[in-house]
C-alpha cells in the first residue's frame, strides 16, 4: 500500500457557548449528597465557563485503569458514490467532503472540549488530570492511498492485519503529556471510497462516549450548511459531572491505582503516560483479520439449543441467554477449538478466562445518565475449564460461565474486586516474557448496541467499520451487524492458520453444538 500524506492540520473547537451550556444545567439536576471530600473534587466542573476558556476534569478511578493502555483505533469506510473516475473522486473528496468534515468537527468539539485537550501528569501533581487549555486543537491528517478500498472494507478473512495500520493516526504522547484524540481521513481515488481513522486515549472515553461524540459529529455534518444554529439532541449532549464516582471507596481505589502506576516497570515515582512496556512488545506478526456475522437466525438457533440442553439438566431458567452471552460463548469455544492442536499438551483442567466489559451507567445508585462523558465500565471475567469448553456441551459450559460472571455484577457496584484491575491489565515483566500474563486470555471490545452503522455524515452509512489492533491480542470485537436485521458482527485478528480453522468452525457450526437439531449450516 502506497500512502501519500496531503495535509496535517489542527482543528480547534469553534467559538461558541457550549461549555457554559453543558455543565451548569446538568449539575442542577443532580441529587447526589455532596460532602466535604467530594465537593472539592468536582469544583472544577460545577461552574459556568466562558466558551473556549480553560477546563480541567479529574480522572475517576475507572479512567485511571486505562492510563497506560494502548490507544484504541477505530476505522470507518465510506463509499463515494457520485464519482465515476479517480479524478472525479479526488475533486469531490477535496472540495466537498473534507471542508464539511473539518467544519462540523470544529463545531462538534464545542460540546466535547476535553477531546481537544491532553492528559497531563507533571512532577508537581499527585495524579494525572484531563486538561483543555484555550488554543488546544486536535490533529487531522488527510491522505491518499492506492490500496483496494473494496478489499479492505470487505468481510474477507485473508486480509493482513497490518494493511489497516497506516490508515489510523498515531496518538502523540510522552511521559508527562498525552493527546486525547486524533483523526486521519484517507481517500482511495481508484476505488471511490474514503476512510476515517480515529485513535483515542481510553483513559478519557469509553465506547459509549466515543459513539456519542461520533453521532454528534455526524448530526452536525448533515446540518452544517442548512442552519446557523445546530442544536444537538439531548442524548448527544455530554454530561460532565463526576460526583457519582467520588465516594470514599472510589477515592480509595484511585489511591491504590496511582501507587501501582508510580511503582510500575520496577521504578519509583514512575509518572509516565507512555504505553506500558508489556503492551509495546505485543505486536502480532503474520496475522490476518476476519469479520464474522451472527445472523438473527443463528442467534435464535443457539438460544434454542442451549435452552433445550438446560431443560434436560433440570435448569430453572435462570441462566442468562442474552445475545451477548450466546455470541460470546460460541466465539469463545470456536477460538479454543481453532487452536486445539497446538494446545494438546495443556492440562484439560486449565482454567480459561474470558474477560469482558459491562457498561455500568444504569447499574449505579443513583444511576448516571446515558450521556455521561468518560469511562463507566467495569470488567468481569468468566472462568471455565478448557476440557469442559472443548467437550460435547462446551457451548453450555461457556454460557454458564458468562451468565455467572454477569450475575456477579448485580447490586449496582463498580468496586467489587476493582482493587485488582491494574495488576490484571498490566502484567509484570516476568509474566509478559513468559507469556503467562496474556496466554489463553480472551477479551472483548465494542458492543452490538452502539448502532455503529448510524454514523452517517451525509454520504451514506459506513460500508464497514473496524477496530484496528496493533498492541493487543486475543480480543473479540463486537458490533451491530452491518446488514441489520438484529445481526451481530464479531472481528478477530489471528494467525493465518488459526483464522482458517476458526472460519471453518464458525461457518459450519460445530456438530457438538448444533448438529443434533439439524442446524449445522446456519451461518
Amino acid at each position: 500500500m502506497a500512502l501519500k500524506f496531503i495535509q496535517v492540520c489542527r482543528v480547534a473547537p469553534q467559538p461558541g457557548s457550549s461549555a457554559a451550556l453543558a455543565i451548569p444545567a446538568q449539575v442542577e439536576k443532580l441529587t447526589y449528597d455532596v460532602d466535604a471530600v467530594t465537593s472539592e473534587a468536582i469544583s472544577q466542573v460545577n461552574h459556568t465557563l466562558p466558551a473556549q476558556e480553560d477546563l480541567s476534569l479529574p480522572l475517576t478511578f475507572i479512567d485511571l485503569v486505562w492510563l497506560r493502555y494502548p490507544p484504541f483505533h477505530r476505522l470507518f469506510f465510506y463509499d463515494i458514490l457520485p464519482c465515476s473516475s479517480p479524478a472525479d473522486t479526488l475533486l469531490f473528496f477535496h472540495s466537498i467532503i473534507i471542508p464539511k468534515l473539518k467544519t462540523s468537527l470544529s463545531i462538534a468539539l464545542q460540546h466535547f472540549l476535553p477531546l481537544a485537550g491532553n492528559i497531563t501528569w507533571p512532577e508537581s501533581s499527585p495524579k494525572p488530570t484531563l486538561n483543555y487549555v484555550k488554543g488546544d486543537t486536535v490533529s487531522l491528517t488527510v491522505a491518499e492511498s492506492d490500496a483496494d478500498f473494496h478489499h479492505l472494507s470487505s468481510n474477507d478473512f485473508n486480509i493482513d492485519a497490518k494493511e489497516y495500520h497506516p490508515l489510523v493516526p498515531q496518538l502523540a504522547k510522552s511521559h508527562e503529556k498525552a493527546a486525547v484524540m486524533v483523526f486521519q481521513i484517507t481517500v482511495f481515488p481508484n476505488s471511490r471510497g474514503f476512510s476515517i481513522g480515529i485513535s483515542m486515549h481510553h483513559a478519557v472515553v469509553d465506547g459509549k462516549t466515543l459513539f456519542m461524540f461520533l453521532k454528534s459529529w455526524t448530526h452536525i455534518c448533515k446540518h452544517v450548511h442548512k442552519s446557523d444554529d445546530i442544536v444537538l439532541p439531548d442524548q448527544l449532549k455530554p454530561f460532565y459531572d463526576r460526583r457519582g464516582l467520588k465516594d470514599p471507596i472510589c477515592l480509595q481505589l484511585e489511591e491504590i491505582y496511582l501507587n501501582q502506576f508510580l511503582n510500575m516497570d520496577r521504578r519509583q515515582n514512575n509518572r509516565s503516560l507512555m504505553v506500558a512496556a508489556g503492551y509495546e512488545s505485543l505486536v502480532i506478526s503474520n496475522s490476518t483479520r476476519g469479520n464474522f456475522e451472527f445472523t438473527s437466525a443463528k442467534i435464535q438457533a443457539l438460544r434454542k439449543w442451549v435452552r433445550t440442553r438446560k431443560q434436560q439438566e433440570g435448569d430453572d431458567g435462570s441462566v442468562h441467554l442474552s445475545t451477548f452471552s450466546l455470541t460470546c460463548a460460541y466465539t469463545w469455544v470456536c477460538l479454543l477449538k481453532a487452536e486445539k492442536e497446538e494446545q494438546e499438551e495443556v492440562n484439560g483442567g486449565q482454567i480459561i478466562p474470558m474477560a469482558f466489559s459491562v457498561d455500568c451507567r444504569s447499574r449505579l445508585t443513583p444511576p448516571l445518565p446515558g450521556n455521561y462523558f468518560g469511562n463507566c465500565v467495569t470488567g468481569s471475567v468468566a472462568l471455565a475449564e478448557r476440557k469442559g469448553l472443548l467437550g460435547e456441551d462446551g457451548l453450555v459450559v461457556a454460557v454458564n460461565a458468562i451468565s455467572e460472571a454477569i450475575k456477579g455484577l448485580d447490586g449496582g457496584t463498580l468496586t467489587n474486586g476493582a482493587e485488582n484491575l491494574v495488576s490484571i491489565f498490566y502484567p509484570s515483566d516476568e509474566q509478559t516474557s513468559s507469556g503467562a500474563g496474556h496466554r489463553r486470555v480472551f477479551t472483548t471490545a465494542g458492543s452490538h448496541r452502539f448502532d455503529m452503522y448510524d454514523t452517517d455524515f451525509g454520504w451514506g452509512r459506513p460500508r464497514s467499520t473496524e477496530v484496528v489492533r496493533i498492541h493487543t491480542i486475543g480480543i473479540i470485537t463486537f458490533a451491530d451487524g452491518k446488514n441489520g436485521g438484529g445481526a451481530v458482527d464479531i472481528g478477530l485478528v489471528l494467525k493465518k492458520h488459526h483464522m482458517e480453522a476458526f472460519a471453518s468452525l464458525f461457518a459450519k457450526g460445530s456438530s457438538m453444538f448444533l448438529g443434533r437439531i439439524g442446524i449445522n449450516n446456519v451461518a
